[in-house]
């Protein structure tokens, strides 16, 4: 397998800044025949905006003024450059959020990730990220085409058929939220069965060194990815594991949080954007994430920018169990029922796992909120109810007791 996916991987500073000026121009162009772009940016003069310092100057969309706009105009809200028919798939992610997808090429560009990862042809990966109305599971399984990898889309659940699958296929390469392989490897001890995999690609969550250093105990090296629905691919380990390298096809700003202003190197802000990709191409998109540049470039050889990976939300949405969960979805909880004085969410780690509580102010003796729980944030939790007035007056709804250190 060649060292590298491809040239863009290995420029200088220089020719960067030159392709910079090139690409950037003609983004911010296609950008303004999307509709809802257009009216953004229809004071900008597309080749003025050539480097770092011009595209600060534009302003920042943030999701939520994404979700209100596909609520005006649905699907995509007037940001994609073709029509809904015009894509190959249409997903809906929590929120809900619409995201579309095509099969031409590497759309999400995951395939990058999945070589520094070491994946390729004769490996055969099993997919574990859903299919079903979010993109997960396509955006991995396109990048193992686009490596010429098999795949095993198994998505989410039902332990013990993949286990069987795994064992029957001979899959070489997991692909998942980080903490889904361990349930899959204890369900393989449970059974008695040994597993193939050489090779972890995640995303959806955090992987916390202690989980790493399991799997590479079992003989698996584990690598991450920070990608999003709308965005794809943003930034991915290689071997060094000094940070994360920055996808080609985006450009990243942190910037101080709620605002557009960039922050000097190492300092911590919020990760803004910009996507070259001409179907949707979302200019400063605001993801809620925090991180941070690391100074000089990998000792892998690859020489973009890196970032010193995820490091919390600078809103409250927080992903748990590789979920968003967001504010206005507790806020829907509290609403389906008037006995409700408040909620709280509170995401922790039992072991090596993802859990969630959600904890309601009520003098009630009510039942059945499980249901609406998974109803409206879309995921099982342990529902707590606790007298009006207890929970702290904080102005949280969502609370995050994992650590990342």
């Amino acid at each position: 397998m060649a060292a590298y996916y491809d040239d863009l991987e290995t420029r200088d500073d220089d020719v960067r800044a030159e392709a910079l000026a090139r690409v950037l121009p003609a983004a911010i162009s296609r950008a303004r025949t999307a509709p809802a772009l257009a009216r953004l940016l229809r004071d900008v003069d597309p080749a003025g905006i050539t480097d770092r310092a011009a595209l600060s100057r534009l302003p920042v969309i943030r999701k939520a003024e994404l979700s209100d706009a596909q609520r005006r105009s649905p699907p995509f809200g007037g940001y994609t450059t073709r029509l809904a028919a015009e894509f190959d798939h249409i997903f809906q992610s929590p929120g809900p959020i619409y995201e579309p997808g095509r099969r031409d090429g590497d759309w999400w560009r995951l395939g990058r990730f999945l070589h520094a990862s070491g994946v390729g042809r004769g490996d055969i990966v099993q997919n574990c990220f859903g299919y079903h109305l979010t993109p997960a599971g396509m955006m991995f399984e396109s990048g193992a085409r686009a490596v010429d990898a098999a795949v095993l889309p198994a998505g989410t659940g039902q332990t013990e058929l993949q286990v069987r699958a795994a064992v029957d296929i001979g899959t070489t390469c997991y692909a998942g939220t980080p903490d889904f392989l361990k349930v899959i490897l204890d369900r393989a001890d449970e059974m008695g069965e040994r597993l193939a995999f050489t090779r972890a690609v995640v995303g959806g969550g955090a992987l916390f060194p202690s989980l790493r250093q399991l799997y590479a105990d079992r003989g698996i090296v584990t690598r991450q990815c920070y990608a999003t629905a709308d965005l794809g691919n943003i930034a991915y380990e290689s071997d060094a594991l000094e940070g994360m390298i920055v996808d080609e096809g985006v450009i990243v700003e942190i910037v101080r949080p709620g605002t557009g202003d960039p922050v000097p190197e190492g300092e911590v802000g919020e990760v803004l954007v910009t996507t070259l990709n001409p179907d949707y191409p979302l200019v400063r998109f605001a993801t809620g994430d925090l991180s941070a540049v690391l100074p000089g470039a990998s000792p892998c050889g690859r020489t973009n920018m890196r970032i010193k990976g995820w490091m919390g939300r600078a809103d409250q949405t927080t992903k748990i169990k590789g979920m968003f969960v967001r504010p206005e979805q507790v806020a829907a909880l509290v609403a389906r029922h008037p006995e409700i004085a408040r909620a709280r969410v509170i995401a922790d780690r039992q072991g090596e796992m993802d859990v969630m509580t959600v904890q309601l102010e009520t003098s009630a003796d009510g039942k059945g909120y499980g249901d609406s729980v998974m109803d409206t944030l879309k995921l099982r939790a342990d529902v707590q109810l606790v007298p009006v007035g207890s929970l702290p007056n904080d102005g949280k709804v969502i609370e995050d007791r994992r650590s990342y250190d």
